[in-house]
């Protein structure tokens, strides 16, 4: 107990820092609910902000933020080293592992920390009734015959400890998801690649010709930039090719750059878009034309060779002089000279979800049929993510997967399924997919619920957004005043303002933390 309280005593001390401008911040946000407290009804909102403000007192590190850079959550790392802990490796990081500092235990498993309720409070018989007697349907029924929510709508929400569906609108009716699509994405590409499978860039030297080539292996987080952040590095694999080259007293090369992992057409059927890039097993920075690593941004129309061009610069760099690359395909008599791997998969899922990030999400469908048996093309992409659903005994009934992103508008999932795929992720039985909920934002602090849930249940909602033209989607998970853990999935089709249907959906959410 001693070495526990002397371990984490720091780490409080700093997230009390950290916390204190947040807690104000919410305090100011959530003074106006007050005095809503003895108005008619009022339950559902005022609880949620008053729990809000218990979940911030009661983990600090919530304010100070839920992760470090690399995905870990913060707290069970720090309960980790305070217990001298070695278990876990969710996020890929044990001894020898990348990121991890000699002597430092292995990173906890982020399961518990996610699926306890507040208090540890176990769920209540009866519990889908609210206070005063109120049911889901009771209070979620107004909440949903919003007319801003558009001509139709489904939703559907489950006890994520039990798995029982606690309410359910239509929650068969397949609608168009958009961006919740990406849950799919998780659940597919953890279930077939597993949370510890990397992906990997590397280079190939053709003994016959002497030809270096660049194979793209499908890795859209690999980067340019001197910073790496974690990220595999287009830089580091440049003068690791470089020092195999001088090994072999090779200075001079024909450069060439393999984008065959892939298959089927590189655009998306939504066209030159600013939300990705064309879908190529070789890019830089997601084909970014600026410093941003998240968002809408203009993507240079040939991401391989711009990536490849790059690789010659860093060449040079290391006294290698290449000419200039052009498109190929290494053969199987082909040396590797050098490999730079992405974080682990687990990682790159919080990190798809977090950031709603559609290059991550179609390469990890791809990654997905890749591992399924089928070619790595959109066809491909639909048929595995929903052979691995099925696998997983999820209800894939009129559920379409077009695309790992949801931004095709042809894409059908149910609100029953995104409801099932949570709850799937929580099942203590199937660790490896609790990435699907860890990576999923926080209301009130980060990726796309940064800026939402001010007023309201911040910090106890986590969801993943969906907005295309005319749809507002909205799926996660949220604990309730009890402590019980719920799992929601809210569909909307036909909307005609968009800040109003994301407003319409927030106030569920915000009702059933209560």
């Amino acid at each position: 107990m001693a070495r526990a309280a002397a371990a984490v005593r720091p780490r409080l001390a700093r997230a009390g820092r950290a916390a204190a401008p947040r807690l104000a911040r919410f305090a100011r946000a959530t003074a106006p609910q007050l005095t809503r407290v003895t108005r008619p009804k009022t339950w559902h909102y005022t609880a949620g902000a008053a729990t809000a403000g218990l979940a911030l007192a009661a983990g600090v590190v919530t304010a100070a933020g839920p992760w470090d850079s690399t995905g870990q959550r913060t707290a069970e790392r720090d309960r980790a080293v305070a217990l001298e802990r070695t278990g876990g490796a969710d996020h890929g990081r044990g001894p020898g592992g990348s990121g991890t500092a000699p002597g430092s235990p292995r990173p906890a498993p982020s399961a518990a920390s996610v699926l306890a309720g507040l208090g540890g409070a176990s769920a209540p018989d009866g519990a889908e009734a609210a206070p005063g007697g109120e049911t889901l349907a009771d209070v979620l029924g107004p909440l949903l015959d919003d007319p801003a929510l558009g001509a139709r709508r489904a939703a559907a929400v489950v006890d994520l400890t039990t798995g029982e569906r606690l309410y359910g609108l239509d929650a068969d009716a397949p609608l168009t998801p958009a961006s919740t699509t990406k849950i799919a994405t998780a659940v597919a590409a953890l279930t077939a690649l597993g949370p510890d499978h990397r992906l990997t860039t590397r280079t190939a030297l053709e003994a016959d010709t002497g030809e270096l080539v660049l194979v793209g292996g499908g890795d859209p987080t690999l980067t340019a930039r001197e910073d790496a952040r974690g990220l595999a590095s287009l830089r580091t694999l440049a003068a690791r090719t470089a020092d195999a080259l001088e090994e072999r007293k090779v200075r001079r090369v024909t450069l060439s750059y393999d984008t065959s992992l892939y298959a089927g057409t590189e655009m998306h059927p939504i066209g030159v878009n600013e939300n990705l890039a064309p879908v190529t097993a070789l890019m830089a920075d997601e084909a970014r034309t600026d410093d941003s690593t998240s968002g809408p941004v203009t993507r240079v129309p040939d991401p391989a060779a711009d990536a490849a061009r790059a690789f010659a610069g860093f060449l040079e760099e290391h006294g290698v002089t290449a000419s200039a690359p052009g498109p190929s395909k290494a053969t199987d008599r082909a040396d590797t000279l050098a490999t730079v791997s992405s974080p682990p998969v687990s990682a790159l899922v919080e990190r798809m979800l977090t950031h709603s990030d559609n290059d991550l999400a179609e390469a990890l469908a791809r990654h997905t049929a890749l591992a399924s048996g089928e070619p790595a093309s959109f066809d491909g992409v639909s048929r595995a993510v929903a052979a691995r659903l099925k696998q997983l005994g999820l209800p894939v009934r009129g559920a379409r997967f077009h695309d790992g992103s949801g931004l095709d508008r042809t894409d059908r999932i149910t609100a029953g399924l995104l409801a099932a795929l949570l709850a799937k992720a929580a099942d203590p039985a199937r660790p490896e997919l609790r990435p699907a909920l860890t990576g999923l934002p926080v209301a009130g602090f980060t990726g796309t619920l940064a800026g939402r849930y001010a007023d309201g249940a911040a910090g106890l909602v986590r969801a993943k957004t969906g907005t295309l033209t005319g749809v507002n989607t909205l799926a996660g998970t949220t604990v309730t005043a009890e402590g019980r853990l719920l799992g929601f999935a809210f569909l909307t089709s036909d909307t005609t303002d968009a800040w109003a249907a994301q407003t319409a959906l927030d106030r569920a959410a915000t009702t059933l933390a209560s």
